[in-house]
């Protein structure tokens, strides 16, 4: 049984977390949580965290670096923003950029990263060092929210489809203030199929899984067909395995 009860994929999962995120605003601690279980769940479908090293790159507040540490795994959270880390981060919590970690190499038995690739411009070299500090054998946990998913303008989605830079001046008339994220600075259009191309094509990481993190059927299915895959992925779950050198 998982920590939430919920099978992945299900219509019941994705409807569960959906109605947590029409929440968020209200109840954020809820929200967060429940993604941290569901989110742990999804890693020990490949095996059990606890005794292992699980390091949480851009973990933001520390919702999964705690939910890894109450499985029994040694959880260290990584986050540049000390805006993002809130009053009560984990104790531990190392100040850095996913760009250059304060880790030796093979340092981690797991590495995650929830929800990050979208906010750094080099995506390449930000996947690179989550390859480096994972140990031969481990695994990389990493999703994305893609630029064409429904969601891909985040505050001001949907209307990104009608251009960024007209969905944030809608975001600020309806609103009244800047919203949090700008393209280009703080979130970038990163796409499924470059995004595929590039791991597959790396000797260093082999893919075990390539799929929507949310989608309640046929996840890996609607991740495999191109065009489709870039709006009704929504989010992209990678799960990659660290090669031997």
């Amino acid at each position: 049984m998982t920590a939430t009860g919920l099978r992945d994929p299900s219509p019941r999962r994705s409807l569960t977390l959906f109605r947590a995120f029409l929440r968020e605003q209200r109840d954020p601690e809820a929200c967060y949580a429940l993604l941290a279980r569901d989110a742990a769940d999804q890693v020990e479908a490949y095996g059990k965290v606890a005794g292992k090293v699980v390091v949480d790159v851009g973990g933001g507040s520390g919702h999964f670096t705690r939910e890894f540490r109450a499985r029994g795994a040694t959880g260290i959270l990584f986050e540049p923003d000390t805006r993002e880390l809130g009053s009560h981060p984990p104790a531990a919590t190392v100040v850095a950029d996913g760009y250059l970690l304060p880790l030796a190499d093979a340092s981690a038995d797991v590495t995650f990263s929830s929800n990050v690739l979208e906010h750094v411009a080099d995506r390449d070299t930000f996947l690179s060092e989550l390859v480096r500090v994972t140990r031969p054998g481990g695994l990389i946990y990493v999703s994305f929210t893609n630029w064409f998913s429904p969601w891909g303008g985040h505050e001001w989605a949907p209307w990104h489809y009608l251009g960024a830079d007209r969905a944030q001046a809608r975001y600020r008339r309806r609103t009244g203030k800047d919203p949090k994220h700008t393209l280009g600075e703080n979130l970038f259009a990163h796409h499924i199929g470059p995004t595929l191309r590039h791991v597959r094509a790396r000797d260093d990481v082999a893919v075990v899984s390539a799929r929507s993190r949310y989608w309640p059927f046929l996840t890996e299915a609607v991740a495999r067909v191109p065009g489709v895959r870039e709006f009704a992925t929504w989010n992209l779950l990678l799960i990659l395995r660290r090669c031997p050198p």
